[in-house]
């Protein structure tokens, strides 16, 4: 029998007014629910980790509202245009951290912030747009694979920087910044024979490097062979880390129910290590959640990556992506203590702005490089 459905013809036509709507905005609308899923999982959570702080849970979604709105108005800008600001952006962004070696505002021992007027934030997140960037735009009209002499160059861009905010001292940022321009060289294609010889170079650089780094960082890594050593010190942190998810076990002991979270024996629950107050209250079901979320929104921006029709937007889009990806690595391996601690945070779900700014601004680019379509005769 034939009947109406006015209630699915109207529902039809709603889904389509929103798809015309984002195309419109050039935002991607997986990309975009896979990413509201994570930070709606991350206020759930993050509620309970500062011990039911409204205020700061307020400032949160504040720092959240920013972020979305710098996400839209980066997917409105005209890809040609952000290649063209890319080295304005990588300068801009080298002046401000050698303002922050001469005023930079210091706290909990490191110099990383300045502040102008009521807005205090750290340069140094600028460089993980800028590092990229600027890595992407000096391979972009250059035969690739890039010849030893282009390595270099992208090299020296990517080591400025990272040098400087390793200074600060903030190695896991210059770590990760550092990744960011390396996977652009990996994404630009590399022979097996440089990556084999890339490795062999990185492990002699160990030694050198162990002796360059200060007390504290090679505590960390100290700790994390052993972190019995000091179980009241240095070794505190990722002690009460394992031991807040292994007492989760799997089914968790229930929101705001945590007792190494609740009760505060572990540091930093709010910021670096919420992964645990995730294991803790939610069990390994829940940390599986999140990164299943997480899995979504990288491979939906890897899968946007593939779509872009220059080298540029190939490049920035791919390591946007794939950094991604190493800051969810890195955070959930500190945590559970297969990597040292090196103060990342858990991306969109960590106390905090300043990241999850830069990070909105990250898949914004990603929107603005993919979704502007041009028209490409045959």
């Amino acid at each position: 029998m034939l009947y109406d459905d006015p209630e699915g013809s109207t529902a039809r036509r709603t889904l389509t007014a929103s798809a015309r709507l984002l195309r419109r905005m050039h935002l991607d609308g997986p990309l975009l629910a896979s990413l509201a899923a994570v930070v709606a999982f991350g206020l759930f959570v993050l509620y309970s980790a500062t011990g039911e702080n409204l205020p700061m849970w307020t400032s949160q979604l504040e720092r959240l509202a920013l972020a979305i709105v710098l996400l839209v108005l980066l997917a409105q800008v005209p890809p040609a245009w952000l290649r063209r600001v890319s080295p304005a952006l990588y300068a801009v962004g080298i002046l401000l951290l050698l303002a922050v070696m001469v005023h930079g505002d210091v706290g909990k021992g490191a110099q990383r912030w300045l502040v102008l007027g009521p807005l205090r934030f750290q340069p140094s997140e600028l460089m993980k747009l800028g590092v990229p960037m600027m890595c992407a735009w000096y391979l972009h009209e250059r035969p690739l694979p890039p010849t030893l002499r282009d390595i270099a160059v992208v090299l020296g861009i990517i080591a400025v920087p990272a040098l400087i905010i390793a200074k600060q001292p903030d190695l896991g940022t210059a770590l990760l910044i550092a990744a960011a321009g390396l996977l652009v060289i990996f994404l630009a294609g590399l022979s097996i024979v440089v990556i084999v010889a890339g490795l062999a170079a990185l492990g002699a650089a160990v030694p050198v490097a162990w002796h360059f780094m200060h007390d504290y960082q090679r505590q960390r890594v100290l700790m994390f062979l052993d972190p019995a050593q000091d179980p009241l010190g240095a070794g505190y942190h990722s002690i009460q880390s394992q031991i807040a998810i292994g007492s989760g076990g799997v089914f968790g002991k229930g929101w705001m129910n945590g007792s190494q979270a609740q009760l505060e024996f572990l540091p930093e629950r709010s910021t670096d290590f919420i992964f645990a107050v995730i294991g803790e209250e939610l069990g390994l079901l829940g940390q599986v959640f999140l990164i299943g979320l997480y899995l979504a929104v990288i491979g939906r921006a890897l899968y946007m990556a593939s779509e872009a029709q220059d080298t540029y937007a190939r490049l920035v889009c791919g390591s946007f992506a794939l950094t991604f990806f190493v800051y969810v690595f890195v955070n959930t391996g500190m945590v559970s203590g297969i990597l040292p601690v090196v103060g990342v945070p858990l991306p969109l779900v960590s106390y905090g702005g300043t990241a999850m700014v830069t990070l909105m601004a990250s898949f914004g680019v990603l929107m603005s490089l993919v979704r502007h379509r041009k028209l490409v005769g045959s």
